[in-house]
């Protein structure tokens, strides 16, 4: 009988996303990154201009989704990232939006 395949690691972040990242269409675009990459989740607009994202999911998956958050969508300006490790929740479901906090 053949080893198990090995599962992946799955890790949980809070995401906060600064620059000009509200009003171009940042969460939607990060909804349909996120889906496409097999991440859950939330994502929401904070009242000070920034975006907030819970993501969790494997590591590669999480990883490429930060990836492409620090570039965000075509019209939108990264200035920085930050995140924190927070616990995994496995009630979470595929990445939605959240309203503003």
């Amino acid at each position: 009988m053949a080893p198990a395949a090995p599962t992946a690691h799955i890790v949980a972040l809070q995401v906060s996303i600064c620059g000009r990242v509200q009003g171009v269409g940042f969460r939607e675009a990060m909804v349909s990154a996120a889906r496409a990459a097999g991440v859950s989740g939330w994502v929401r607009n904070r009242r000070d201009g920034s975006v907030e994202a819970l993501l969790q999911g494997p590591v590669p998956a999480v990883d490429a989704l930060l990836a492409w958050a620090r570039r965000g969508p075509p019209v939108a300006r990264v200035d920085g990232i930050a995140t924190a490790p927070v616990a995994v929740d496995a009630t979470l479901g595929p990445l939605g939006r959240r309203p503003t906090a």
